[in-house]
């Protein structure tokens, strides 16, 4: 299904002022494909600074609001074709919960970043209050967004691979290898945070991304995990470091390793899928790339783009074969099949499978019940921990 042009979604936004990394990648994704406008926002919990974000961004002033709460009040009162339709949320993981709450319930769709609550209790709760509000909500787990994560989901799917035996991924990070949150590092400060993060540092930061990776390219779903969660600087009050087996529900067996004090590492998260006819290979730093190992043959090189692949896989390309699309695509993808999905009918949605395809409530559920998991059988002696959902 192509993108058309139609009337632009009305979006709003929660946190994500100036300064802040994940707030700017949020708008140009949304931006990318013409299917929204920024109308409205409450840019931080410093009214100030959410009213110059909002004087940057070119908004009216009427429409830049000092909290959350102001802001559904006053969108509230303002007439249906004017208000925003869809808000976005990129706050930190302890201000997640509230504001998807009273979106819901207020009639707006809603766009949220990883993990998608605070806890997996408060996430049940944000599955109820979805299910009655007749609203949408999609979870952005960005590395889900990629073309050839697609195509390699479809592969498998599709059994070129046979049967999945076998799983390894690591997100290997240097960032926090030293104690930047005692250097006032504003991103150190709140993801060491318990009280801001949760119950895990890396694993809920970076490692909720390689959980939910391996389940998405696979197909499969965890049925126990057996977790060592280390936190290697010693000023530190969360994990930064950590290593998971996993057992998955037809039997194969994984492993995820997240870590954040791998000196010189970046963001080169990787996936290596094996099967009994075949493997798979991903990684973010050649991301337009997929190798695919059948048995006793030689490896094949997918590129993003090339008119062999799936539909699905090219639905989420841009440019030709050649031209490297990264990280903002990605992230776009998803905003851009979101929209559509809201913009379409039933029968849309079933003939056009493409834009259905985002992370949702399902995913966000998961992913804390990972974290929670993983915690608990950190701190275990026993071997293996039951995948509690």
């Amino acid at each position: 299904m192509k993108s058309v042009r139609v009337q632009k979604i009305r979006l709003g936004m929660i946190g994500g002022g100036k300064d802040a990394f994940i707030g700017g990648i949020h708008r140009i994704a949304s931006r990318l494909d013409d299917q929204y406008t920024l109308v409205c926002g409450a840019f931080s919990s410093d009214s100030k600074k959410s009213k110059e974000s909002g004087e940057c961004l070119g908004l009216n002033s009427n429409r830049v609001y000092d909290s959350y709460k102001e802001l559904f009040e006053k969108e509230n009162t303002l007439p249906e074709d004017e208000r925003m339709e869809v808000v976005s949320i990129v706050t930190p993981n302890y201000l997640h919960f509230e504001p998807a709450k009273l979106a819901l319930q207020s009639g707006y769709d809603v766009i949220l970043d990883k993990p998608i609550t605070f806890s997996l209790e408060e996430a049940k709760e944000l599955k109820a209050i979805l299910e009655t509000s007749g609203k949408s909500l999609m979870l952005t787990y960005t590395y889900t967004g990629y073309p050839m994560i697609k195509e390699a989901r479809y592969l498998i799917a599709k059994g070129v691979l046979g049967e999945v035996r076998k799983i390894y991924v690591e997100y290997p990070q240097g960032w926090l290898s030293q104690s930047l949150e005692d250097d006032d590092n504003k991103q150190a400060l709140w993801r060491t945070d318990p009280a801001k993060s949760g119950l895990a540092g890396a694993m809920g930061d970076i490692g909720t991304h390689a959980f939910n990776l391996v389940e998405y390219i696979s197909g499969l779903q965890t049925t126990k995990i057996c977790a060592d969660i280390n936190t290697v600087v010693k000023t530190r009050r969360l994990d930064d470091d950590g290593a998971v087996l996993l057992k998955f529900d037809n039997g194969a067996s994984g492993v995820l390793i997240a870590t954040q004090i791998a000196v010189g590492e970046e963001n080169n998260i990787k996936i290596r899928v094996y099967g009994d006819k075949g493997s798979l290979v991903w990684q973010q730093e050649d991301a337009n790339s997929l190798i695919v190992k059948l048995f006793d043959q030689p490896s094949q090189i997918y590129r993003a783009g090339a008119s062999y692949n799936s539909n699905i896989a090219n639905h989420n390309c841009r440019t030709p074969p050649g031209h490297p699309e990264g990280y903002l695509e990605a992230f776009a993808n998803l905003y851009r099949n979101f929209a559509l999905y809201l913009k379409s009918s039933e029968k849309e949605r079933k003939d056009n499978p493409e834009i259905t395809d985002f992370p949702g409530i399902e995913d966000g559920l998961r992913g804390m019940a990972f974290i929670e998991s993983v915690i608990e059988s950190g701190k275990s002696d026993k071997k293996w921990t039951i995948f509690k959902l």
